[in-house]
């Protein structure tokens, strides 16, 4: 079957080419890279203001997603999907960039969105999924977002993530933080805390000793346990996903599953019943025509200090609770438990 002739679209002002715009990217719904472009202006600005000026890593599916579509691995690389990193070759010369230091200490420019048509510009490169760093540019250094996944393990589900939400607002708020919460796009949830700029171990120490507060009120339904063999029938607050370049995906992204459903911004009240299939590139353009961003409180918000969490976590490290693992294509960082889980460490004694 030929392609169909690329087309342009007047994004706000901006002309913005589509190439292929009839490819099919969700043949269970029939949703075409056009149809993905449409979904992105429709919710733009609550998507952009998620994003604007951030570093932001691309999940591209330039192919869509088909029955048997990978994503490319570290190992070899090979896939139908990939994250795309480094500022690709060729942008508009309105794409604005940002330099970004990886953990292994080298740099790189990655994609800092400023408008919609840069979001509608990422979708002709099959982009489903933004991954913003919690920094803002021109300052890539310093976290002012504190972001923590609440990530359901087998045996679990959103009700259980929604329960261990709830509670976190609660402590989030005795440490004079504000939470926003939103569907992850599958079965976890994502809290938000606008932040004063910090560096970015405080951010993960500050989130460890928030998950170790939350594990200690729900000690049956929450862990902090980073290695899966101990982690149970519980909700895992993935500390690490505060770690440099351990990135989420933004509000409004894509998930690549056939049903296309999205991270979607919630009100506290829907948290106790949240179903996440309800909200897809179908029904999302209708809940933001009407409700407007949910998530717009977080961006107008006073930062708010991080210095009582980190109290906790300098406490906790007095009681004998100290770092835990970095992922493992870090270095050693400094105070690091060894990278040995529990079960060969044992065997190994």
């Amino acid at each position: 079957m030929p392609k169909s002739p690329a087309i342009t679209l007047d994004v706000d002002g901006r002309e913005v080419r589509l190439s292929s715009p009839d490819k099919v990217y969700f043949p269970e719904l029939g949703l075409t890279k056009l149809d993905v472009a449409r979904y992105v202006m429709a919710v733009g600005p609550g998507m952009l203001a998620g994003l604007r000026c951030r570093p932001t890593t691309m999940e591209r599916w330039p192919g869509g997603v088909h029955p048997g579509m990978v994503m490319a691995s570290r190992a070899d690389g090979r896939g139908d999907a990939f994250y795309q990193k480094r500022a690709p070759k060729g942008m508009p010369e309105t794409v604005k960039t940002a330099t970004v230091t990886y953990p292994s200490g080298r740099t790189a420019p990655q994609v800092t969105p400023t408008s919609i048509a840069d979001l509608v510009w990422m979708v002709n490169l099959g982009t489903l999924r933004w991954h913003p760093w919690p920094v803002t540019a021109p300052d890539a250094d310093h976290v002012d977002q504190l972001r923590i996944d609440l990530d359901p393990q087998p045996g679990t589900d959103v009700r259980q993530a929604a329960t261990a939400a709830l509670e976190l607002r609660s402590i989030l708020q005795e440490l004079g933080l504000e939470g926003f919460c939103k569907t992850s796009g599958g079965r976890g949830l994502h809290v938000f805390c606008h932040v004063v700029p910090t560096d970015f171990i405080d951010a993960r120490h500050a989130t460890i000793a928030i998950g170790r507060e939350l594990a200690r009120r729900l000690p049956n339904l929450v862990t902090v346990n980073w290695w899966k063999e101990e982690r149970g029938e519980r909700i895992f607050v993935d500390f690490n996903q505060m770690a440099r370049d351990r990135l989420m995906a933004s509000a409004y992204s894509i998930r690549p599953v056939a049903s296309a459903q999205v991270s979607a911004p919630l009100d506290w009240d829907e948290v106790p019943g949240v179903d996440p299939s309800r909200f897809t590139v179908q029904t999302m353009p209708q809940r933001f025509a009407e409700f407007g961003d949910l998530w717009e409180p977080l961006y107008a918000s006073t930062p708010a200090s991080l210095e009582r969490a980190l109290a906790w976590y300098e406490r906790d490290v007095a009681a004998g609770e100290g770092e835990l693992p970095y992922p493992p294509e870090y270095p050693k960082m400094p105070g690091e438990p060894k990278r040995v889980q529990p079960s060969r460490k044992a065997s190994s004694d």
